[in-house]
């Protein structure tokens, strides 16, 4: 098998879907360029796998158009849309070999004996399993049986792969493995793809860019990190790692060219240039310093005390409380490093250029 050289995009404009009263996908809009790995990213009941599930074709047809290159398929059934779909369960036939579940769809698509064989045999090979091509599924491992449902969808070479949290039944180590393999098949495939999960660390590892649902809405879109560095809102900011989170307002002077962010405990950050109103703050842990110092003219220096300790293997994690207000610090452990006990008066200094101001 090839690399696809006519990857093509999908579109989505204004999808909306309602099961009953509950309305699931509220007004979605969005692009995704041929040839992109692409992730959905959400909490369970976000929307991101019935998205998913509205381009493969499966459940009630939505509002708003979904379009597969310039073909409108919307309305068109599954079959028609050519597009191959893992599931979570991978979905095979335990009384069929290997080599029957991955030629099923050619079979069922009338095509030649012999392009069947060989088409399967690339297959097999890509996901690096040829030799257990007349064995059963209940003989393999979890990983060698999802391997098995990617070869069974690139092998009718569809025009868009759809992956509905497709490692999710596999343990921790494997998990890594998958998706790297998953990746590298990919980009050799060259497949316009869209991966559903809601494991960050999946997303961030895997995709180009990635949309981010929270309760049928599209919370924010580009690539992992920059949405990490510079989330739209308080929701993006605390699914995509963790973030300490100040709410407040933002005060601006008299020349407009710069402002301060006042929290609702009364600490102050000077920023650029800002618009007024109410505003939240937020940084990241691993950007957060415990310090001795007690003023600084470029940093927020939050005095607090720590109330817990956390061993993360590379990490220690401090809980600080800061005016009745945790947050979290990370420092890098190291071999012999001593590391400050609960209980201790510390001050926390958060530089300006790593905070975000996002508006509420």
């Amino acid at each position: 098998m090839s690399k696809n050289h006519q990857s093509v995009g999908i579109t989505i404009e204004n999808v909306g879907l309602s099961f009953g009263d509950t309305q699931v996908l509220k007004g979605v809009n969005l692009k995704i360029a041929p040839g992109e790995f692409f992730a959905f990213l959400g909490p369970s009941g976000s929307g991101k796998s019935t998205l998913l599930r509205a381009i493969a074709g499966f459940g009630p047809t939505p509002t708003g158009r979904i379009l597969i290159g310039d073909r409108d398929v919307t309305s068109m059934q599954p079959w028609q849309r050519n597009v191959g779909m893992v599931f979570q369960n991978y979905a095979l036939w335990p009384h069929m070999t290997v080599q029957e579940n991955v030629a099923f769809g050619l079979e069922e698509r009338k095509v030649p004996s012999a392009v069947i064989a060989k088409r399967v045999h690339q297959a097999l090979e890509l996901v690096g399993l040829a030799h257990l091509a007349q064995r059963r599924p209940s003989e393999l491992s979890g990983g060698q049986q999802q391997r098995i449902a990617l070869a069974r969808t690139v092998v009718v070479e569809p025009k868009v792969l759809l992956l509905d949290e497709p490692l999710s039944n596999l343990d921790a180590n494997l998990r890594v493995q998958m998706r790297r393999d998953i990746l590298k098949l990919q980009r050799e495939l060259g497949l316009t793809t869209i991966f559903v999960t809601h494991d960050q660390e999946e997303a961030n590892t895997t995709s180009d860019r990635m949309a981010v649902l929270n309760n049928g809405v599209i919370q924010q879109v580009g690539p992992p990190m920059q949405l990490y560095d510079a989330p739209a809102n308080r929701f993006v900011a605390n699914f995509i790692g963790s973030a300490n989170i100040l709410d407040g307002k933002i005060a601006v002077a008299d020349d407009g060219q710069s402002s301060t962010f006042i929290s609702e405990q009364g600490l102050q950050l000077t920023l650029g240039a800002q618009p007024a109103g109410k505003a939240s703050l937020i940084f990241r842990p691993q950007n957060t310093r415990l310090e001795q110092q007690q003023h600084s003219a470029n940093n927020l220096i939050l005095p607090g005390r720590i109330v817990y300790r956390e061993f993360l293997g590379s990490l220690i994690r401090y809980g600080v409380d800061v005016c009745g207000h945790i947050l979290s610090v990370d420092e890098l452990h190291s071999i012999g490093a001593i590391h400050r006990a609960v209980g201790d008066s510390v001050s926390l200094s958060v530089e300006q250029e790593q905070a975000v101001v996002v508006n509420q």
